[in-house]
């Protein structure tokens, strides 16, 4: 009953609303004749299905292509020439040529130091007779620092690689700008793009400043790090002990999350707008977007850069720039140099230099903190032109879109044809609808998703990512457009279709004026996307309304309102375009406990929501909807049995595009001590961990041993369940497997020692130990129950825990390091629990061999050999020691 009178109460506001806006003679409105011989005039007026259809597929399509267009110009006109792409791509070949360079790798800390520093000496020799004097100097940092990167945990460098190199006028500089790359890889990757080519883009950035022929005003420090893969130890070692550090007052960070493409601002500051804005004023190929920063910052993506480490130890603001394209790859064998376009090196080489050159003359950076005053809004155009404007002028902005549009909707319901307010209640009727429409269409697209995954068919699109474009976006639009059909003839059976279009267009500018307000309010720089979306199509809206009121839905209405929603619905699908380019990857890497189909459906299901929002005008304006929901039903259809027979697999080895699965193997031997010292159990094995959702269902049918029979189980009385994680990862992959193995016998075995042991006049008991091993072990403590960490020689001095209670130290050392001494305080239980091992706490530390001759076993490499082409198997030799105390 409730539903038929809101029925008859919209048609006959309708009615009426229709008599005065058409200008009846007949001003009693009291038979309605005018309204029955106009409604096959106005039916002539709305849209036909196909070209609806028509029209806004040529949309997407042709926006969709603008955007791969803009992504495809790397270099936007002519370069300047001071940049030498050539040269730098040498660098780039020549760093890569050693290949893998971990921290403490010959590799790493001699062929690498001794290359850079010889071409830092040419560059040197070849501007001794300009305006500007080259100093090096070759840190050796030690130290350490707590961060709550991956749930939290503490990290300890002993003696990594650092070479500083400090370009100023003769005269000298008190104020100094830093560049900043790492040479360093992770183990088993020749790490071209993250980030040698970083560092090869500096050396060039180097010698084409240093040869100029003007003195800048200020001093630049090239930093190349030599730890940063080590979770940004080297970073934090020169800003926070060099005497170079006191004197930066801004950076510059050259990161990769991909391979090649254009390199993306994605961070800037905190706060200090002036950066942004000599960015925007210096850059050739400007590309950057406030959103990334946003995202980036929230946590969503876990990764992080050095910009961390100088915004939060040195406090000095910066900007983060990184290669995003192609994150297959990224942290495999497959990042070579050459996927790395020359073109890619040129419009890297140019933006640095001229953002440096820009950032070193500029009066801002002697005195930075006058400029320190909130955020900036920035975004670029299809990488044409940038758009920074302050915050502050961002929230005056968007306010004044917000009130303009509630002034558009009040002076609607104020018309007199509204008789009192009624406009307003069928408008919360149709935003309840489209929110309806929303809740229905995300639900049905993630029951999908749970069901493609319970199948067993999990990431079918990850070496085909329009497969799931075809398979979830097919079921979220089919589901949007068909509630609203069903909306349009069931609920709104009989009433005027014009009307009908025009509500539900006020209801996507109401609902995005919502989004507007509740971004501004929580100040989000990112509110300039919803700012956008209501703006141009108000206005577009407000344009056409002589055109739509005589016509209906001419071609030439349709065309036009699409033109007016051009530029925002360009920009949101290049915005799109970045989330896709960074999380599908992410999604092949990111554990066994997050189910990638739940995440990327969500997406997509969004991002029809988002985009069908002006859309959802031409479904109620159309004439009919049944020929579309049957295309996307077959689509659907269609791309669900495929997926479902398993057509589309997931890997694949193709040298051209390759989407490998990510595999970790150790092969290790674990002991296990008792509170007497003595061994109460060993074992060795091959430790598998699989870094995506599929764990080993693919891996099975080719070496049958390893499966579910041989699956790990966590033992919670031991630290970190008795296995040698390498980084605190344990709550990402819980699933994994044990092969048995031989044992495992390292030409450089740990030496472990408890030096003392002592009762403090406090209470607790402070324990010192003494450990010599290979360049990267991780140390790991778990109190025992009602026993508590009071002190520690690691960071602040103040015990840091992980997620799950556990203390997580990262260790690694470069050359010549001396012996690794620490201790801690512990504060013993009163009582010895009932539940749990004895004793105070236990100590466990796993050594890594990453490189040299310990690094590999026949088994390994036996193991290795049988995994398939399409398995990228990152592996080394391993040993877990633990002990209780």
């Amino acid at each position: 009953m409730e539903s038929d009178t809101a029925i008859r109460r919209i048609k006959s506001y309708w009615k009426q609303n229709n008599e005065i806006n058409n200008g009846s003679k007949d001003q009693s409105g009291s038979n309605g004749c005018s309204e029955v011989k106009k409604k096959p005039e106005v039916n002539l007026n709305l849209l036909h299905e196909g070209v609806g259809v028509a029209l806004v597929t040529v949309f997407i399509v042709v926006l969709w292509g603008l955007v791969h267009l803009s992504l495809q110009q790397l270099v936007i006109g002519k370069s300047t020439g001071e940049f030498n792409a050539v040269r730098a791509r040498k660098h780039l070949e020549r760093i890569t040529s050693v290949g893998p360079r971990p921290v403490g790798s010959r590799e790493n800390e001699v062929l690498t130091v001794n290359f850079l520093l010889e071409q830092i000496e040419h560059i040197k020799a070849d501007s001794a007779s300009g305006p500007h004097s080259v100093t090096v100097d070759v840190q050796k940092p030690t130290g350490s620092f707590s961060i709550d990167f991956l749930g939290g945990f503490t990290s300890y460098y002993d003696k990594v690689s650092n070479i500083a190199v400090r370009l100023e006028p003769k005269a000298g500089a008190q104020h100094l700008m830093l560049a900043n790359c790492h040479f360093d890889s992770v183990a088993n990757s020749p790490g071209a793009s993250d980030d040698a080519v970083s560092c090869a883009v500096m050396l060039e950035v180097l010698h084409s400043l240093a040869n100029l022929s003007t003195p800048l005003r200020h001093g630049v420090v090239f930093l190349f790090n030599g730890a940063e893969e080590n979770v940004l130890q080297a970073s934090h070692g020169f800003i926070t002990q060099h005497p170079w550090a006191k004197q930066v007052r801004a950076f510059i960070n050259l990161e990769a999350a991909g391979v090649g493409g254009k390199e993306v601002v994605f961070q800037t500051g905190p706060e200090n707008p002036w950066l942004v804005q000599a960015y925007v004023h210096a850059a050739k190929h400007p590309f950057a977007s406030v959103v990334g920063q946003e995202v980036f910052q929230s946590g969503v993506i876990p990764s992080d850069t050095d910009f961390r480490i100088y915004r939060d130890f040195g406090n000095i603001p910066g900007i983060d720039l990184a290669f995003i394209e192609n994150g297959f790859i990224y942290h495999t064998k497959y990042d070579t140099p050459d996927r790395i376009l020359t073109d890619s090196i040129q419009r890297a080489g140019d933006n640095i230099l001229a953002v440096l050159k820009h950032l070193a003359m500029s009066v801002e950076l002697a005195d930075s903190s006058q400029y320190r005053h909130g955020n900036m809004v920035f975004f670029d155009l299809l990488g044409m032109v940038v758009v920074a404007y302050p915050a502050h002028v961002g929230t005056i902005i968007n306010y004044l879109a917000a009130m303009a549009t509630f002034l558009y909707l009040f002076k609607k319901s104020s018309h007199p044809s509204n008789m009192g307010w009624r406009y307003l209640k069928e408008l919360a009727n149709a935003t309840a609808v489209v929110i309806l429409s929303w809740l229905v269409t995300l639900l049905t697209v993630l029951i999908l998703a749970v069901l493609v995954s319970l199948m067993g068919r999990s990431m079918f699109w990850y070496n085909d990512f329009y497969t799931c474009i075809f398979l979830y976006g097919s079921a979220a639009t089919g589901t949007m457009v068909l509630i609203h059909t069903l909306a349009k003839n069931l609920y709104y059976g009989g009433v005027r279709r014009l009307e009908l279009g025009e509500l539900y267009f006020d209801v996507s500018l109401l609902l995005w004026s919502a989004a507007l307000i509740f971004l501004t309010a929580n100040d989000l720089c990112s509110a300039y996307v919803p700012m956008l979306m209501v703006a141009f199509p108000l206005v577009t809206k407000l344009l056409l309304t002589r055109e739509f009121r005589l016509r209906g839905v001419s071609m030439k209405y349709s065309i036009l309102y699409q033109l007016g929603l051009g530029l925002p619905y360009v920009h949101f699908m290049f915005l799109i375009w970045v989330v896709f380019e960074i999380f599908t990857p992410i999604l092949g890497r990111c554990g066994t406990e997050i189910p990638p189909d739940v995440v990327l459906a969500t997406l997509v299901a969004l991002t029809v929501i988002f985009l069908s929002s002006f859309f959802l005008h031409f479904i109620y304006l159309a004439r009919s909807t049944k020929w579309l929901l049957a295309g996307l039903g077959t689509v659907f259809t269609v791309f669900l049995l495929l997926v479902s027979c398993g057509l589309f697999f997931p890997y694949t080895a193709d040298p051209s595009a390759p989407r490998p699965k990510r595999v970790f193997i150790q092969h290790t031997t674990r002991t296990f001590h008792g509170l007497d010292g003595q061994v109460e159990s060993k074992d060795s094995g091959l430790w598998i961990n699989s870094f995506d959702y599929t764990g080993m269902q693919h891996i099975t049918p080719l070496i049958p041993e390893i499966n579910d029979t041989i699956r790990t189980s966590c033992h919670d009385d031991r630290p970190f369940c008795g296995f040698p994680w390498f980084l605190p990862i344990n709550f990402l992959a819980k699933k994994n497997w044990y092969l048995p193995a031989p044992e495992v016998f390292p030409k450089s075995p740990v030496k472990f020692q408890l030096l003392s042991k002592e009762e403090t006049k406090w209470g607790t008991v402070k324990m010192t130990f003494e450990v010599k091993g290979p360049s990267h072990m991780s140390l790991y403590l778990k109190p025992h129950q009602d026993a508590t960490l009071s002190s520690w020689s690691f960071g602040d001095g103040t015990p840091k825990l992980d997620l799950a209670g556990e203390y997580f130290i990262f260790y690694s050392h470069g050359l010549d390091a001396p012996v690794w001494n620490f201790w801690f305080e512990i504060q013993p239980p009163r009582e010895q629990g009932q539940k749990g091992p004895l004793g105070m706490i236990s100590v466990a530390f796993s050594a890594h061999y990453f490189f040299g001759e310990d690094q590999r076993t026949v088994q390994l490499n036996n193991m290795l050999d049988r995994f398939p082409k399409w398995a990228f198997a990152s592996s080394w030799v391993s040993t877990y020691h633990m002990y209780r105390y």
